[in-house]
C-alpha cells in the first residue's frame, strides 16, 4: 500500500546514507503501517551476538498475516492494560497507559542475514525506547517456524532423554506447542511493551547487559502470565495445567539442555541463553531451601524435577520486579551483579554430562530453514 511504499523508500535512503535519523522515521512509520497483509523486518538491529553490546547483525524476515491465528494475539493486546495494572512490579514502573501495540501470528516466507538459516520465534521492534514510549511497537510470532520446531522435537528423543519421568513427558507432548506459543506471544507482545523507565534515566544504562536483562524481564513477564487464569478465562490456554509444560521445558532448558550449543569450557556469550540460564539458575538458588526445583541423580543421569510449581510461579515473579527495577532505574551494578553470577559460567561436569548424552541423539545443536523459491504468478 502506499504507506508501506513511504516506509520502504525511507529505508533505501537510510541505507544509501547511513543517516541514523532517517532509521528512526523508517522505523516511527513502519510501526504506524498495521494494514498490509505482507509485512517486513529489515535492517541492522540486534546486538545479541556481541558481548558487548555495540555491533548490531543485519537481519530480514517477510511474513504474511495467519488472519485466524492473530486472533490469539489480538485479545492479548485488547487485554494490555489489564496486564500492566496487575504485573507484580512495582508501581512507579507500570506504564499509565499501553499505546500502539500491534500483535501478529504470522508465516515466515523469507528468512535473511541474521534469522536465515537459524531464525528466531518471534520478534518484537524497534529496540529504541523513546518510539516504544511514543508510537508503540510491533510483535510477531513466526508460525509456521514453531510448528516446524515442535513436529521436529516429537520424535527426535531429546524429551524422553532428558525428562524426568512420563508424567513431565505427557505434560510437554498435551501443553508443550500451545503453551510455547502463548508464552512467545506474551514475551513479544506485551513482555518488552511492558513497564517503563523512571523520567532522566538512559535507556543505555545497562550498557552491554542491557540486551540479557532486556530479554530476561520479556520471558518473566511471559512465564509470569502463562500460569494465570485470565489465560484459560480468554480461551488462549485450555486448562489450568498447560502452564506447567512451559515451566518444566524452560527451566529444564535454562538449566541443562542449552549447554549442547556451547563447546567445552566456554562460557554462556548470547543474549537470549544468558537469559534463559539466569532465570532457572536464579529460581534454582532461590527455591533450593524448600526443594521447589531439583537436579536429582536416577541411573546416573541428572533430570530436574519440578517439585512445586506455584512457588515457581512466585519467585518468576519476584524476579520479574527486580529485574523490572533495575531496568527502570539504570541500576547497573545490580544488573552486572545477576548476570555475572547467575547467567556465564557453567558448571563442566553437568556441561560434559549433557553434552555426551544428546551425541547419542545425533542431533545438531542448532535447527536451520531452508528458503522457499518464489515464482510471481
Amino acid at each position: 500500500n502506499a504507506h508501506q511504499k513511504e516506509v520502504i523508500e525511507l529505508l533505501i535512503r537510510y541505507y544509501e546514507t547511513g543517516d541514523l535519523s532517517l532509521f528512526d522515521r523508517y522505523s516511527i512509520e513502519w510501526v504506524k503501517e498495521v494494514a498490509a497483509p505482507i509485512d517486513f523486518i529489515n535492517g541492522f538491529i540486534e546486538v545479541y551476538g556481541d558481548p558487548l553490546a555495540y555491533k548490531a547483525s543485519w537481519e530480514s524476515v517477510v511474513q504474511i498475516m495467519d488472519e485466524e491465528a492473530c486472533e490469539r494475539t489480538r485479545k492479548l493486546a485488547d487485554n494490555a492494560m489489564w496486564f500492566e495494572r496487575n504485573a507484580p512490579i512495582d508501581e512507579r514502573f507500570k506504564k499509565s497507559e499501553v499505546v500502539g501495540i500491534t500483535a501478529r501470528v504470522v508465516q515466515a516466507a523469507m528468512l535473511g542475514g541474521d534469522c536465515h538459516p537459524a531464525t528466531p520465534i518471534g520478534i518484537n521492534l524497534p529496540n529504541a525506547e523513546w518510539i516504544r514510549e511514543r508510537y508503540g511497537s510491533k510483535s510477531v510470532t513466526l508460525d509456521n517456524i514453531t510448528y516446524a520446531y515442535d513436529r521436529a522435537s516429537l520424535n527426535s528423543g531429546v524429551l524422553d532423554e532428558f525428562a524426568y519421568s512420563d508424567e513431565e513427558k505427557e505434560l510437554v507432548r498435551t501443553y508443550g506447542y500451545v503453551g510455547g506459543n502463548v508464552h512467545t506471544d506474551l514475551h513479544e507482545c506485551l513482555g518488552h511493551g511492558s513497564g517503563k523507565l523512571l523520567p532522566g534515566v538512559d535507556p543505555d544504562a545497562l550498557k552491554a547487559y542491557g540486551s540479557t536483562i532486556e530479554e530476561a524481564r520479556a520471558d518473566l513477564f511471559g512465564l509470569y502470565y502463562v500460569a494465570d487464569p485470565k489465560l484459560v478465562e480468554l480461551g488462549l490456554l485450555s486448562s489450568d495445567e498447560a502452564y506447567k509444560a512451559q515451566y518444566y521445558t524452560y527451566l529444564m532448558n535454562g538449566l541443562m539442555t542449552q549447554l549442547v550449543r556451547i563447546q567445552p569450557g566456554n562460557t554462556v556469550e548470547e543474549a537470549h541463553m544468558r537469559n534463559r540460564q539466569l532465570i532457572a539458575r536464579w529460581v534454582f538458588e532461590k527455591g533450593a531451601a524448600d526443594k521447589v526445583v531439583e537436579l536429582v541423580k536416577k541411573d546416573g543421569k541428572t533430570y530436574v524435577v519440578v517439585n512445586d510449581y506455584e512457588k515457581v510461579r512466585q519467585l518468576f515473579g519476584e524476579l520479574l520486579a527486580e529485574i523490572q527495577r533495575i531496568k527502570s532505574t539504570g541500576d547497573f551494578a545490580a544488573a552486572r551483579a545477576l548476570v555475572e553470577d547467575y547467567a556465564v559460567k557453567v558448571d563442566p561436569v553437568l556441561h560434559a554430562e549433557v553434552l555426551e548424552r544428546y551425541k547419542k541423539l545425533n542431533l545438531a545443536p542448532y535447527k536451520g530453514f531452508v528458503n522457499p523459491k518464489y515464482e510471481a504468478v
